[in-house]
């Protein structure tokens, strides 16, 4: 095999891009966690109370902050007035 003799400028862009999309990567895979996160939140109040509405849509961001060893319980355990007057928005 032959190796190609790279610029500084050609290494510095290589590397550049590689961190690049490394950072990308690992956005889009936080960004899906939080995805699976938030589907298993509403999931879990769908089943509780027949339909996520928009009161307990907006409980739902609240309730992403915890870990899901966190959150579970509470969206098992908490009616729908405890989740709301806990996690609810203000102004709602």
């Amino acid at each position: 095999m032959t190796q190609q003799t790279l610029t500084k400028d050609d290494q510095e862009l290589i590397m550049n891009l590689t961190d690049a999309y490394q950072e990308a990567r690992a956005a889009a895979v936080q960004e899906g966690v939080e995805q699976g996160q938030r589907q298993v939140i509403e999931n879990l109040l769908r089943f509780r109370f027949g339909a996520v509405d928009e009161k307990l849509s907006g409980v739902v961001d609240s309730l992403l902050r915890l870990s899901p060893e966190e959150f579970t319980p509470l969206c098992l355990q908490l009616t729908r007035e405890e989740l709301l007057s806990r996690f609810g928005r203000t102004g709602q």
